[in-house]
């Protein structure tokens, strides 16, 4: 078995079919063909199973799929292991919550310094992002701190305050709860607190309009379809120009702390490494 085999059974494992995966790699379609037999012959079973609209994996294929990934990441390691003295370089695949209000500055100060990186942003909600630098798919994340999983380690980033936001023409504290909530989808950090505070408070939201974007949700809370809760620092601006207007909650709710999340058992490359510092110099 070489690695080659376990690239092209990814490929058509992702794609679906041998002529998506042949064009993905610019092979031939009789030699990706010949590969899947190849490694099915090795394993001594079915990998895929052939159907008009393409191929889909068997059980064994989907075990399969799963200890090729962790081989794959390891040569990869195994390669950036050895090349530890390397200027960064290659792919950084980071994600991130929305709301990290001094990102564009890391990034700018990173890429300014290390230009043979090529560095792709995700954004997703604090759950979702931990998920995926558990499971490989990003090499770290700027997250919401929590209780995270033992195969993580953290970097602080910086501290947060949440304020509730409305719009100018909520005047008391019963009307301001009987609004529906404007939020990120279920695993957003800052969803969650708010959760526990009006639960605390023994308040259950009239309704719950969940947003794919910060800007929309801040358009649809200055409009007055609901209240949110953010980083002062990302609504400050709409506050001085009169558009909303802050609610303060208590400390355990509104406090919150921005961190970089990495995989603990990864090689630290010069290239995640020089991330990481950069985040330092920026406190």
């Amino acid at each position: 078995m070489e690695f080659k085999d376990l690239e092209i059974f990814q490929m058509v494992a992702d794609k679906g079919t041998v002529s998506e995966a042949a064009k993905e790699l610019n092979y031939v379609q009789s030699n990706i063909t010949a590969r899947i037999h190849k490694l099915e012959a090795e394993m001594n079973t079915p990998l895929f199973n052939r159907h008009r609209r393409g191929m889909s994996l068997t059980p064994e294929g989907k075990k399969l799929l799963t200890y090729s990934n962790q081989i794959l990441l390891l040569k990869e390691e195994m390669k950036q292991a050895v090349q530890t003295n390397q200027e960064p370089s290659g792919k950084l695949e980071i994600g991130t919550v929305e709301t990290v209000i001094h990102l564009p500055k890391i990034l700018a100060s990173f890429l300014n310094r290390y230009e043979n990186v090529d560095l792709s942003i995700y954004t997703g909600v604090t759950e979702k992002l931990e998920e995926d630098v558990l499971n490989h798919k990003l090499d770290g994340a700027f997250i919401t701190a929590s209780d995270f999983h033992n195969n993580l380690v953290s970097h602080d980033v910086f501290q947060e305050e949440l304020v509730l936001i409305s719009n100018t023409r909520i005047s008391s504290p019963e009307e301001l709860v009987e609004q529906p909530v404007l939020c990120f989808s279920k695993g957003c950090g800052y969803r969650a607190r708010l959760a526990e505070w009006y639960k605390e408070q023994q308040i259950t939201p009239k309704k719950i309009m969940e947003f794919g974007t910060l800007e929309t949700i801040l358009q649809s809370a200055t409009m007055g379809l609901g209240v949110t809760f953010v980083p002062k620092s990302a609504v400050s601006h709409l506050e001085k120009d009169g558009l909303i207007q802050y609610h303060e909650l208590p400390d355990k709710y509104s406090k919150v702390k921005t961190v970089f999340i990495r995989r603990a058992d990864t090689f630290l490359t010069s290239t995640i490494e020089k991330f990481i510092e950069t985040i330092e110099s920026h406190k």
